[in-house]
C-alpha cells in the first residue's frame, strides 16, 4: 500500500489544472477553468477545474475528484498506475508498499516487460506504415473502399509485405525473443535434429494497430487484399493485449464519443474506419470476439449511451443476444442502450459509402431500445397466445432480467414481462424473487353481487389493492431536493477545509468560538487546526485526501455536496468566510444545544463557551 503521506505530498505538487489540459480543451473562466466535459457527452460547457482547490468538477454528470481520480477515469488507470505517472511527472520516487521484496520485484519485471513489448509493436506499427507508401496494390485497396490518406494516418494503417521474414529488415534481430511473444513472429516447435524456422504472421495484409486508451500500439488485426482466409487475422493475446477487454478505434473516437454523445459498436476494423471517413468517428469494434462486459463497462467511461450495430442477418442476431446479455448488467435509467440492425446486404461500411452519412445517422435514431430487444429475445420461439407459449417466456426472459442492477429499469420490465405472461406484478415478483406471494386474505372482499359492475376486466385480472400498496411501501420515499442549504456553521469550517490558508487570517477570538462549535463541526475544525501545525496550509485536494485517511471523508462530503450539488462557485472565499463567521458570533449567545439530541456534555460545552465569550467581549453573565 502506498503511504497516505506520499498521495498528499504528490497532489501538492502537482497541477490538476495540467494534469486535466492535457486531455480536455480548458479555457479560463474567472479564478476556474472550464470545458466540455470528458466523461459525458455535452455541448455547453459545464465541467470545472479550480485550481486553488486542486479539484476538478462537472456540474452536468456530478463526476468530481482530483488529479489521480482523474487518471483513473478517464485513461482507465489502476490506482497505483495513476500515482506512479503523477510521480514520474514531478520527479517523485513511489515509496516501497507491503508487498514482500520478491513481489515487488515481480511486479517490477511485469511493468518493464510490458512496456518493452509496446515499444516493439509501435515499432513494428512504424514499419507497416513505411512498407504501405512503397505498395501501389494496398493504396489502391485502400482507395477503392473510400479512404484517404489522412484517415489513413489517423488510424495508423499499414501494410505487411508478402515475404515470408518482412520484419527482419524492420528490426535489428529477427531472433528477438520478444518478437514473437508480442504476436508478430510465428516460430513454431523444431523437429529433432533441425532449427525452428520463424516466419511473419501477418503478410500480404492491410494493417490496423490497435491501441490502448493511453495511445499504445498494442496488437494488430490484418485484412486480406484480396481473397483469402482467414479474411482478418488478429494478434494472439498477450501480456499487453486481452481482447476481451480491448476495442479497436477507442483512442481514436473517444473526442467523437463527447460529442455525439454516444459510442457506436461495429464488428470490424474497416466499418470503424469507413465511418469515420464519413464524418461517423464515434465507432469502435470488437476484436474478433463476442462483446463482453469488460467492453461495455470501458465504453461508460466515455459515454452514457452506446449503439451495437449488427448486420440483419441470422449471425447478427446472434451477436446481439450476446451484446445484450453484456450490456444488461450495465444497464440503467442512466446508462442507454440500444441496438440497430441494417438491412441483409449491408454492413455500416457498405450502408455508409452506398447511402451516405445522413442515412445512417437516421438509422441510428431509429436503433431498437434495450427494453423491447429484451422482451423480444425472451419471446423468440413462443406463442403468446397460449399459456404454454407465454410460460417459456417468462422462463427465457427470467435469467436475462436477473441480470439488470437494481433500480427502476428493472423494476419497469418486472412490470412489462408481468403484462406479456398476463400475471399479477406482485405474483411474477414473488416468483422470480423467492417471496412469498400476496396473501389471499389481504385482498380486498368482492363487491356483492348484486352491485354488478358495468364493466368487467378480461382474463385473470386481480382488484389491485393490498399488494399493489405493499410494494409502493417499499419503494424508497422521496428525500427532498437533492442538497441541503448550508448553514453559517456549515460554510464557515467548509471554506476553513477549501481553503486552509485562511485559518491564520482570523482573530484569536474566532479561531476560539470555532474550536468550541459542538459535534462533526468542532472535530473537522480541530483536525484541521492539527492538520496545519504539521503540514501548513495545502490546497483542497491534499486536505480531501488526508481527511478521508483518518476516516472523515463521510463527515466532511455533505458540507462539500451543497455547494456542488446546487453549483454555487465562490468569488470570494475570504470575505464568504468573514459574513460566516460574524454570523456565528452574533448567534453565540443563545445558540446552545437543545432539543432531545443534545446530550448533557454538549451543553456543558455550550455552557462553558458561552461564559468564555461574555468574558472576551465584556458581557455580563
Amino acid at each position: 500500500m502506498i503511504p497516505q503521506g506520499f498521495i498528499q505530498d504528490l497532489l501538492s505538487r502537482v497541477d490538476v489544472v495540467d494534469v486535466v489540459g492535457r486531455h480536455v480543451d480548458l479555457k479560463k473562466a474567472g479564478i476556474n477553468h472550464k470545458g466540455l466535459c470528458p466523461f459525458h457527452g455535452e455541448k455547453s460547457p459545464s465541467f470545472i477545474v479550480s485550481p486553488s482547490r486542486q479539484t476538478y468538477h462537472c456540474f452536468g454528470c456530478g463526476v468530481h475528484g482530483n488529479a489521480i481520480g482523474f487518471l483513473m477515469e478517464h485513461t482507465g488507470a489502476s490506482f497505483v498506475e495513476a500515482v506512479e505517472d503523477l510521480a514520474q511527472q514531478v520527479g517523485m520516487v513511489v515509496p516501497q508498499d507491503d508487498r514482500s521484496p520478491e513481489q515487488r520485484e515481480r511486479a517490477k519485471a511485469e511493468k518493464a516487460r510490458q512496456h518493452s513489448l509496446t515499444e516493439v509493436l509501435a515499432r513494428a506499427a512504424e514499419f507497416y506504415k513505411t512498407q504501405l507508401r512503397k505498395a501501389p496494390r494496398a493504396v489502391a485497396y485502400l482507395k477503392g473502399r473510400g479512404l484517404t490518406g489522412q484517415i489513413a494516418a489517423r488510424f495508423g494503417l499499414g501494410y505487411a509485405p508478402e515475404g515470408w521474414r518482412s520484419l527482419a529488415s524492420g528490426f535489428p534481430s529477427y531472433d528477438d525473443p520478444q518478437l514473437v511473444e508480442a504476436g508478430l513472429v510465428i516460430s513454431p516447435e523444431a523437429d529433432p535434429g533441425e532449427d525452428a524456422k520463424r516466419y511473419d504472421r501477418f503478410r500480404d495484409r492491410v494493417m490496423f494497430p490497435i491501441r490502448n486508451v493511453q495511445g499504445e500500439v498494442i496488437g494488430f488485426g490484418g485484412r486480406v487484399l484480396d481473397k483469402g482466409e482467414p479474411k482478418y487475422l488478429n494478434s494472439p493475446e498477450t501480456p499487453v493485449f486481452i481482447k476481451g477487454r480491448e476495442l479497436y478505434g477507442l483512442f481514436e473516437g473517444r473526442q467523437a464519443m463527447r460529442q455525439r454523445g454516444y459510442a457506436l459498436v461495429v464488428e470490424g476494423y474497416m466499418d470503424v474506419v469507413a465511418l469515420a471517413q464519413y464524418g461517423i468517428a464515434n465507432a469502435v469494434a470488437t476484436l474478433g470476439t463476442a462483446c463482453t462486459a469488460d467492453h461495455v463497462h470501458k465504453l461508460f467511461r466515455h459515454t452514457d449511451s452506446v449503439v451495437f450495430s449488427f448486420d440483419g442477418d441470422a449471425a447478427g442476431r446472434r451477436a446481439a443476444v450476446r451484446a445484450l446479455e453484456a450490456a444488461l448488467p450495465h444497464a440503467s435509467e442512466t446508462h442507454t442502450v440500444k441496438f440497430l440492425f441494417l438491412p441483409t446486404e449491408h454492413d455500416p461500411d457498405s450502408f455508409v459509402r452506398e447511402l451516405g452519412a445522413e442515412a445512417f445517422e437516421r438509422a441510428v435514431e431509429g436503433a431498437v431500445p434495450l427494453s423491447r430487444q429484451l422482451t423480444t429475445v425472451a419471446a423468440e420461439g413462443c406463442d403468446l397466445g397460449s399459456p404454454e407459449g407465454r410460460a417459456r417466456m417468462l422462463s427465457q426472459a427470467r435469467p436475462l432480467w436477473n441480470l439488470l442492477p437494481d433500480g427502476l429499469l428493472r423494476r419497469q420490465l418486472l412490470g412489462e414481462f408481468a403484462r406479456q405472461g398476463q400475471l399479477p406484478e406482485a405474483e411474477l415478483q414473488a416468483l422470480w424473487l423467492g417471496e412469498p406471494p400476496p396473501s389471499a386474505a389481504a385482498a380486498p372482499a368482492p363487491a356483492p353481487a348484486a352491485e354488478k359492475p358495468r364493466w368487467q376486466p378480461k382474463g385473470e385480472w386481480k382488484p389491485k389493492g393490498e399488494w399493489k400498496r405493499k410494494g409502493r411501501d417499499e419503494e424508497p420515499r422521496p428525500t427532498g431536493p437533492r442538497a441541503m442549504p448550508s448553514t453559517p456553521t456549515d460554510n464557515a469550517v467548509r471554506l476553513l477545509l477549501q481553503h486552509s490558508e485562511l485559518w491564520d487570517a482570523l482573530a484569536d477570538e474566532d479561531r476560539a468560538l470555532l474550536h468550541e462549535l459542538p459535534g462533526v463541526h468542532g472535530t473537522l475544525v480541530h483536525w484541521l487546526e492539527r492538520h496545519l501545525t504539521h503540514h501548513g496550509a495545502s490546497s483542497w485536494a491534499v486536505v480531501q485526501a488526508a481527511l478521508a485517511a483518518d476516516g472523515l471523508g463521510d463527515a466532511v462530503g455533505r458540507l462539500v455536496r451543497a455547494v456542488q450539488e446546487l453549483g454555487i462557485e465562490e468569488g470570494d472565499p475570504a470575505g464568504d468566510l468573514a459574513r460566516a463567521v460574524a454570523e456565528l458570533r452574533s448567534r453565540a449567545p443563545t445558540a446552545l444545544p437543545g432539543g432531545s439530541g443534545a446530550t448533557d456534555d454538549e451543553r456543558r460545552r455550550a455552557l462553558e463557551a458561552l461564559a468564555r465569550l461574555r468574558e472576551r467581549h465584556g458581557v455580563p453573565p
